[in-house]
């Protein structure tokens, strides 16, 4: 995955981000806060042809952008059940929202502190 430009600028947001470390998991990198995982990057994940960083969330947040835009998001097998959301990287994406939606996914499992640390920024 070196040279990849979907990844590095994905790692880049996600890194950050207070206290997050990258691990690879499941044969992909995975985004993480006190082991608390909150974002993964996917290319091709199982055939389904897509290049993608899927992103914790609330459900009803999921459903929003599904629904508002369902070429650059979907639910991602797996995690979509608990409201993860899939965002496209292979379809010009925002990366602006993105941004925020990592940040959103991190705000849910980062411990109080880091968010402190966040805020102040």
């Amino acid at each position: 995955m070196a040279g990849n430009p979907h990844l590095a600028r994905l790692r880049k947001t996600c890194l950050a981000l207070p206290g997050v470390e990258e691990k690879e998991a499941w044969g992909a990198p995975t985004f993480r806060v006190r082991g608390k995982l909150f974002a993964h990057y996917r290319n091709d994940h199982h055939g389904d042809g897509r290049i993608a960083a899927w992103c914790k969330a609330l459900p009803e947040q999921q459903l929003d952008w599904v629904d508002a835009d369902p070429e650059r998001f979907f639910v991602p097998p797996y995690v979509g059940p608990s409201g993860w959301v899939g965002v496209r990287l292979d379809r010009k994406p925002d990366w602006s929202l993105l941004a925020e939606i990592l940040e959103d996914g991190y705000r849910l499992v980062a411990p109080r502190r880091l968010l402190q640390e966040l805020d102040e920024r």
